[in-house]
């Protein structure tokens, strides 16, 4: 098993710092990073510092947001990065949701999955070194009745891996049919069959098997005998989640804890937190959802999370690993380094 990391603040203002973080997570064996994109800084800026700091590492937009870039400049920062890094660029795209969406970029949150198809086949387009021509529900290129013209990008064809961080089942789906990786949220290695069989059920439509993806998921990963202490920490960062990322109508996060078999739960959380009692929404979090979706606890209890999420499929642990500060974190993750590595020699 594979092991990733990603920067989920919503801004970074310790560069140095990220690129200590990222270089030495490097040198440990790390195998990718994943640079986030809410309503802070993008995605690209984090990942082009990094391309000029490491080596080997990948680098991945944890995620552009589909519907604020058109497909051609998806496709041509895709290929920049790629060619900064010498090949370790992932695209990663997701759709994120109408209240960053139409609140922040003020784009219509509409048919974001057919969007998302399209931008996918529009960039591979342009990656190959084809002309643009393309004719969707969404995109047409050439704009039609215009003055515009079928061009072929100037940068020389590279392939650009594409990765989907996708929780709807119909997502879930086309993730399955097109993608070469995916990066799970809201996920619990023992209710992984609610996300999986969507998947497979794409994989199968291409004439391919989930196998054939790279399947990240993880959480945050701290470690002490008080269980109970981390458990709590962990609670008001998840009720923002099942609460706040998203409307009422669509959050997606929300939605996929409900399929997990937290329904009453789920919806009591965002209820609470919508009404602004967001102390009393963390509050109400049970600690199995906490639990099932982190990795805490003892070394033998991170240990059993490891195992989980490796005997449930997923080929990369994407870790979150607690610290106050670089070198905290870095020991948290050499630590959890060490532990994959141990359940990985129980494999063989």
């Amino acid at each position: 098993m594979k092991v990733s990391i990603g920067f989920h603040r919503l801004a970074i203002e310790d560069w140095e710092g990220m690129a200590s973080y990222a270089t030495e997570a490097e040198r440990l064996g790390v195998e990718g990073v994943w640079s986030a994109e809410a309503w802070a800084h993008d995605a690209v800026t984090p990942l082009a510092f990094l391309a000029a700091r490491t080596t080997r590492i990948k680098l991945g937009t944890g995620i552009f947001q589909v519907g604020t870039r058109t497909p051609a400049l998806v496709a041509m920062t895709s290929m920049a990065l790629a060619s900064a890094s010498n090949g370790r660029f992932i695209l990663g795209l997701g759709t994120s949701g109408p209240q960053v969406i139409e609140g922040w970029h003020g784009v219509p949150f509409d048919k974001p999955v057919t969007r998302m198809r399209e931008i996918i086949e529009i960039v591979r387009i342009v990656t190959r070194g084809e002309r643009l021509v393309y004719k969707g529900k969404v995109y047409e290129l050439p704009l039609p009745g215009g003055e515009g013209k079928a061009l072929r990008s100037g940068a020389a064809p590279r392939e650009v891996p594409v990765y989907l961080a996708t929780l709807s089942p119909r997502s879930l789906e086309m993730t399955g049919e097109l993608a070469d990786g995916w990066l799970g949220a809201s996920f619990m290695p023992e209710h992984a069959d609610v996300m999986f069989k969507h998947i497979e059920q794409g994989a199968r439509k291409a004439g391919r098997s989930i196998t054939d993806l790279d399947l990240q998921a993880g959480g945050a990963v701290s470690f002490s005998d008080d269980v109970d202490r981390l458990v709590a920490q962990r609670k008001p960062g998840l009720a923002f989640s099942l609460g706040a990322m998203g409307s009422r109508e669509h959050n997606f996060y929300n939605a996929a804890y409900r399929r997990a078999g937290f329904e009453e739960e789920a919806q009591a959380i965002q209820r609470l937190w919508l009404e602004g009692r967001r102390e009393d929404a963390a509050a109400i979090v049970p600690d199995e959802m906490v639990l099932q979706s982190s990795l805490l606890g003892t070394d033998e209890m991170v240990k059993a999370r490891i195992r989980a999420y490796r005997d449930c499929g997923i080929t990369t642990l994407r870790v979150d690993p607690a610290g106050a500060t670089v070198a905290a974190r870095l020991e948290t993750l050499g630590r959890v380094l060490d532990l994959v590595k141990d359940v990985s020699e129980e494999a063989s």
